[in-house]
């Protein structure tokens, strides 16, 4: 599953696979693809160089890259508790409201939350980079747009590749004009943010929206066949996220959470704004609906309502209230019925392409293995 892409940056495979989990990141690459980790949960710079010293230390010399979340417009003077202050009373009740309605308990007297999504704000994305750029990643890839043009220009200055993701030919064709090296075609069936254009639509009218420039398709892959399919269309690799969540490398703190993800059909996801502001592909829960009901107060604008329910996703996650509980996953979920290996996804990805290559020889008349 070689593309010039994938030779470019000297791995065997075109599977980009984006995680939020280290270990996951590094098996990636080890297998032959090329591991991304997520930075967006990391609001310690020292979290994040404890974990790239972990990855440099198990991916032995393969490439893996980076991914943040940043505007592409600074926003001078404004600081996290300026953000806090402007979430509405009325939300922060029905967020009260909402946990106790399912028995949802505190957490410990000073426990800080685990998970809080301030990795939407810029100054916490330029700290990441501050850490980054002192290691070899290959690959910083921004899932908000294109990043600020200094950014840019610091990651080219270290000869790093720079991504972002579209949603639209038109988005794609100002990722061009801001000089990203690569985009990554993110279809409606994409876990986490996405936009409403199917995969099978949105790939080839990037691909010739962009061209010259390479272009992942990412949104619903999970199978060689669908890595086969992408290539068709012109892309130059996948970008797999989804699938990664239910690997044992990963660690999603909570068993109850695993088992709704293998137990869940492609149609168990909703595109919601109830994590961060902004619609967001995950396994619809309890928690969604709340949000979703146009009886409720209705959700507010990133990065507000990251902000308004860290918390509340914190308390949900340490005590598995099940009915809420949930995670940004794609449609792909339907296939993930089983813990593997990330080396048994590689394994049974490679086995599907050569499958796929096989069946399209035949029909085009070659011969085949």
């Amino acid at each position: 599953m070689q593309t010039e892409l994938s030779k470019r940056l000297g791995v065997e495979h075109a599977v980009f696979g984006f995680t939020p989990f280290p270990a996951v990141a590094a098996a990636i690459s080890r297998a032959g693809g090329f591991g991304v980790l997520g930075a967006v949960r990391y609001t310690a710079p020292d979290d994040l160089k404890r974990d790239l010293d972990w990855i440099e230390a198990h991916v032995g010399d393969r490439p893996y890259g980076l991914d943040v979340v940043m505007p592409a417009k600074k926003v001078e003077g404004v600081s996290e508790a300026d953000v806090e202050a402007m979430i509405p009373e009325g939300h922060r009740q029905f967020v009260r409201d909402t946990l106790a309605g399912h028995g949802v308990p505190e957490l410990a007297e000073g426990e800080a939350s685990g998970w809080r999504i301030t990795g939407w704000m810029e100054q916490v994305a330029r700290t990441q980079l501050d850490v980054a750029f002192d290691y070899p990643i290959r690959l910083l890839a921004n899932a908000l747009g294109s990043p600020p043009a200094d950014v840019v220009a610091r990651a080219h200055d270290r000869d790093v590749l720079v991504a972002a993701l579209a949603g639209s030919a038109r988005h794609a064709r100002k990722h061009q004009e801001a000089g990203i090296d690569v985009v990554v075609a993110q279809g409606y069936e994409a876990g986490g943010h996405t936009g409403e254009i199917a995969t099978m639509v949105l790939t080839p009218e990037i691909v010739d929206a962009v061209d010259p420039l390479p272009v992942l398709a990412a949104g619903g892959i999970g199978s060689g066949q669908q890595v086969a399919a992408a290539l068709a269309l012109g892309a130059q690799g996948v970008w797999l996220g989804s699938v990664w969540l239910t690997t044992t490398e990963a660690d999603l703190h909570a068993p109850a959470l695993t088992r709704k993800l293998l137990a869940a059909g492609s149609g168990d996801t909703v595109r919601s704004r109830a994590l961060t502001g902004k619609p967001a592909r995950q396994l619809r829960t309890e928690w969604t609906n709340a949000w979703d009901d146009p009886a409720g107060p209705g959700t507010l604008p990133m990065p507000l309502q990251g902000l308004l329910v860290a918390e509340a996703v914190s308390r949900i996650q340490k005590y598995e209230v099940e009915p809420l509980l949930g995670t940004p996953v794609g449609q792909i979920v339907g296939r993930m019925n089983s813990e593997r290996s990330v080396q048994a996804v590689f394994d049974d990805l490679t086995r599907g392409f050569e499958r796929a290559v096989d069946r399209i020889n035949r029909i085009a008349g070659r011969s085949g293995r």
